[in-house]
């Protein structure tokens, strides 16, 4: 703590983030032990929010502190404590809304939806790490807001950024912003405004672009997809699938597969309630 008390008075946090946040970021996606991870991770948030309390239009931050507290909140999922997930999903939300604030793409989480579909021209190729996770520690709050108005319509501008990222860069992070899409697509059934076949095409380009090895990527599909057009035996194969990957041929995302391995496994065992 004494050592990293002198870079903040020195007024180096950048130099912490390269050789030290981000590093330990990168880490805790290669942790084998989701329990230790749900453990120990609130230290370490705890660091960033410090950091972020004295630097909060620092882009790099943001981003890992979206990453980070993203992270935590699935594998809390996993862990069986859902009521700090929806609690620490909104520091996600802050902290991605801080972000595209930063970057200059809305000042709020009402910005009228043509507006942003105008100002996301204004973004190149560069700027996706930005959008992207921008993007993503919101949607992490949208997902336990259980289908409040006020959080479908914070879907609709979700989708706006994800929609310009896959213009700009569809394949970054294993073309996550397709896995969104296909989530967000199918969820629900065509008569509730759901469009299956768009979200079978983009859950398809997320597995292409993944080369299958973002596992969330086939519980996703299998979740929202399979299951809403009881399609049981692609329900099957997806989480079949995810039970026979070995995680140590990614081992940069160990934990996110390994969280997708457990659900996997509790979708299998809930699939009589669907079909």
């Amino acid at each position: 703590m004494a050592f990293c008390a002198l870079f903040f008075l020195s007024g180096c946090t950048s130099l912490v983030i390269t050789r030290f946040v981000g590093p330990t970021v990168e880490n805790l996606q290669k942790q084998k032990d989701v329990d230790l991870v749900c453990e120990g991770a609130p230290s370490f948030l705890l660091m960033i929010d410090s950091m972020l309390a004295s630097e909060p239009d620092n882009k790099n931050l943001l981003i890992t502190a979206t990453q980070a507290y993203g992270a935590y909140t699935a594998a809390l999922d996993v862990c069986g404590r859902n009521e700090r997930a929806g609690v620490l999903s909104e520091k996600s939300r802050e902290y991605g809304l801080g972000l595209l604030f930063q970057v200059g793409l809305c000042k709020g989480s009402k910005v009228p939806l043509d507006i942003m579909h105008q100002n996301l021209q204004n973004f190149g190729k560069a700027d996706v790490p930005s959008l992207f996770w921008g993007a993503y520690g919101w949607a992490v709050w949208l997902q336990y807001q259980g289908g409040a108005p006020a959080a479908l319509a914070d879907f609709l501008r979700v989708e706006q950024i994800m929609l310009r990222i896959i213009e700009l860069d569809e394949g970054f992070y294993h073309g996550s912003a397709h896995l969104f899409l296909g989530m967000y697509y199918g969820g629900r059934p065509a008569m509730l405004g759901g469009k299956p076949e768009l979200s079978k095409y983009h859950f398809g380009r997320s597995l292409e672009l993944s080369n299958r090895q973002l596992l969330a990527a086939q519980v996703a599909y299998a979740q929202s997809y399979a299951r809403t057009v009881l399609d049981l035996d692609l329900y099957r194969s997806l989480l079949q699938e995810v039970l026979d990957f070995e995680l140590e041929d990614r081992p940069d995302l160990y934990l996110a597969n390994q969280v997708a391995k457990r659900q996997a496994s509790q979708l299998l065992q809930e699939m009589e309630l669907y079909f």
